[in-house]
């Protein structure tokens, strides 16, 4: 990648300028099509088109603001894959919010851990591994960690999450 990104993010704008016009073009169809819909089928491609724009625009505005470009996005998708291929995270949807860079999404799971362990609907062994992960993401992402949560990282983290905190320094 010679280049260092230039000529990939310059293409992820134009593809995301060209997804923009293709919305908003699906929104006038929308209007002129709208007496065949009834007004359910309406409302609801409505508000998915509208979702896809906010989306896209949000993409653009980074993209545009310099805060994004497909740099970033590959040393992200580079750490997830050097996760994975090291096992230091086991668990497929961790690895994924971890990529996509999705703290609250990873907060949001780990609430959902700690109420299934209280119901004992989650063993203790996979809950501390999937903390484990969780909380390492979150600190690699960076995200401030609690001190009872910096606490049981310290305690429970292993030799693969030790393994993959040295390889994505070394990355950053």
């Amino acid at each position: 990648m010679a280049s260092r990104g230039t000529t990939e993010t310059s293409k992820l704008k134009q593809n995301l300028e060209e997804q923009l016009d293709r919305l908003m073009q699906q929104l006038q169809d929308l209007e002129e099509c709208r007496e065949e819909l009834d007004a359910d089928e309406y409302e609801e491609t409505k508000r998915e088109t509208l979702e896809q724009l906010r989306e896209i625009s949000d993409s653009l505005k980074k993209i545009m603001s310099g805060d994004m470009t497909l740099v970033d996005e590959l040393s992200g998708m580079q750490l997830a894959i050097q996760a994975a291929i090291s096992q230091a995270f086991k668990t497929p949807e961790v690895i994924r919010m971890f990529a996509k860079k999705q703290p609250r999404q990873l907060r949001t799971r780990l609430a959902e851990m700690d109420r299934d362990l209280m119901v004992g609907k989650l063993g203790r062994d996979l809950y501390t591994q999937q903390k484990v992960e969780i909380l390492t993401a979150l600190r690699k992402l960076g995200e401030k960690l609690t001190p009872d949560d910096e606490t049981f990282l310290s305690a429970n983290a292993g030799a693969a999450l030790s393994q993959f905190e040295r390889v994505s320094t070394d990355l950053g």
